[in-house]
C-alpha cells in the first residue's frame, strides 16, 4: 500500500489520470505508429484525437509523449500549442530552428553569409520540407499538437502540407493532433484532402465504458488501500455519466473524504456524503460552458437540440433531425444553419464519433450538460424564445 498523499485523482487541465483506462484501441494505434517511426519508417497516416472537451484527449497525448520517452528514446518528440505557431515563420523556427540547421540540412543546401540557411530567407514550405526530411532521416520526429481546432490557418496549412511531403519522402515523421469536434471543418479550410488520408488514424475520444469508468476509480483507490463496494461504485459511475473529467471529480472527492475520516471502505452511503461537493463542482462546470453559449448567442440553438435529444431518449439523431431543429431558428438560410451546427460542434455540445459502422448519428457531448441548458432556458424564457439569437432583448 502506498503512503497517503493529498491528491490521487487528477481533475482538469489535461493532467494524466492515475489510471488511464478505456483507451486500449487508441493506444494501440499510437504504439504502432511509434514503432514504425522508431524503425525509420514513415507511418501510413497521421493521427487525430477527436472529441468533446473533458474526454481525456490531452491526457492521451501526455501518455503518448511519455511512451515515446520511455520506449523509444531515439525519437525526438516536439509538443506544441497553437499559440506557439501564430504564423508560418514560427512553424519554421519550431520544426527546424536555425541553431540546428548545420546538423540536419543536407550538404547541397547552402548557408547564407548572415549565418542563416538560404531556405530560411522566405520560409517557403518546400525548403522547410527539405530541411525537415533531412532532420527526420537523421533522427525520427513526432510532433504533438493539442487544441488543434485553434491552429492559425497560415501555420496550419503549412503543417498539413509538410506532413504529406515528409511522409511522402518516406521519412520517419508522425503528426498527432487533438481537438474538439469542430476540428474537421477547421482543418478542411486548410487542406480538404487531409481527412481522407487519415484512415484508421482518426480516433474518436468519447465517454468511457462503464467497465473503464469503474476501473478508473477502483485501481487508484485500491493502490492506496481503499476499497469501494459494488453499490457505492455503481452509484458513482452512474452519476459521473462515464465522463472522464467527472470520474476524476468523484474520485478526488471520495479520496479527500477518506483522508478526513480515515474510513477505508467506500459504500453508497459514504459516496452520498460527498455528492453535494461534486454536484457543486459540476454545476460550476455547466455554468462556465453555458456562458460560452451566451457569449456566442447560441442558447436558442442549444435549447432546440437539447429538446431533440430529450425527445429521442438519448439515442443518436440523424442529420435531418438536427437540421430541422436548427432550421426553425436560422432564418438566414442553410448557411446560417450550418454555421450554427459547426459552432456547437466546436464547443463540444454535439458530435458524431468517427469511424463507426454503421456511421454514428449526432449525440450530445455530455448529456447532463444538455439537461442544464434546458434548466437554464426554463429559468430564462427570453433565451428560449430566440430573441437573443437575433440580437434583441425584451
Amino acid at each position: 500500500m502506498k503512503a497517503a498523499t493529498t491528491w490521487v485523482f487528477k481533475a482538469g487541465d489535461g493532467a494524466m489520470p492515475p489510471a488511464l483506462t478505456g483507451r486500449t484501441a487508441e493506444q494501440a494505434v499510437l504504439r504502432r505508429c511509434l514503432a514504425g517511426v522508431s524503425h525509420g519508417e514513415a507511418p501510413p497516416h497521421n493521427v487525430v484525437l477527436l472529441g468533446p472537451r473533458g474526454k481525456g484527449k490531452t491526457a492521451l497525448l501526455g501518455w503518448f509523449q511519455q511512451a515515446c520517452a520511455e520506449n523509444e528514446p531515439e525519437v525526438d518528440v516536439l509538443s506544441l500549442t497553437p499559440s506557439a505557431l501564430p504564423d508560418r515563420a514560427a512553424l519554421v523556427e519550431a520544426l527546424a530552428p536555425r541553431r540546428r540547421l548545420a546538423k540536419f540540412l543536407p550538404r547541397k543546401i547552402g548557408v547564407a553569409s548572415n549565418g542563416a540557411a538560404e531556405w530560411a530567407r522566405d520560409n517557403g514550405p518546400r525548403d522547410l520540407a527539405a530541411a525537415l526530411i533531412a532532420r527526420c532521416r537523421r533522427r525520427p520526429l513526432v510532433v504533438l499538437l493539442d487544441e488543434a481546432h485553434t491552429l492559425p490557418l497560415d501555420a496550419g496549412a503549412a503543417l498539413l502540407n509538410l506532413s504529406q511531403q515528409v511522409r511522402g519522402a518516406a521519412a520517419p515523421f508522425l503528426l498527432v493532433l487533438a481537438g474538439t469536434p469542430g476540428l474537421p471543418s477547421h482543418l478542411n479550410a486548410m487542406d480538404a484532402s487531409f481527412w481522407p488520408r487519415l484512415g484508421q488514424g482518426l480516433l474518436g475520444i468519447g465517454r468511457l465504458s462503464e467497465d473503464a469508468a469503474r476501473q478508473a476509480l477502483t485501481e487508484p483507490l485500491a493502490e492506496h488501500g481503499v476499497d469501494i463496494d459494488a453499490d457505492g461504485l455503481a452509484a458513482v459511475v452512474a452519476q459521473s455519466q462515464c465522463h472522464p473529467y467527472f470520474v476524476q471529480l468523484w474520485g478526488d472527492a471520495l479520496w479527500q473524504r477518506h483522508l478526513a475520516t480515515g474510513i477505508g471502505s467506500i459504500t453508497a452511503g459514504f459516496a452520498q456524503t460527498v455528492a453535494p461537493v461534486v454536484a457543486a463542482q459540476m454545476a460550476d462546470y455547466y455554468q462556465q460552458r453555458f456562458g460560452e453559449l451566451e457569449a456566442e448567442r447560441l442558447v436558442p440553438a442549444a435549447v432546440a437540440l437539447a429538446k431533440l435529444f430529450e425527445r429521442d431518449g438519448g439515442a443518436d439523431v440523424s442529420d435531418q433531425a438536427v437540421d430541422a431543429a436548427l432550421g426553425e431558428l436560422a432564418t438566414e438560410g442553410p448557411g446560417a444553419r450550418f454555421a450554427t451546427r459547426e459552432a456547437l460542434k466546436r464547443l463540444g455540445y454535439i458530435w458524431q464519433p468517427p469511424n463507426q459502422q454503421p456511421p454514428a448519428g449526432w449525440r450530445p457531448g455530455i448529456p447532463s450538460l444538455m439537461a442544464h441548458v434546458l434548466r437554464q432556458a426554463a429559468a430564462s424564457p427570453c433565451d428560449a424564445c430566440g430573441n437573443h439569437a437575433a440580437g434583441n432583448r425584451h
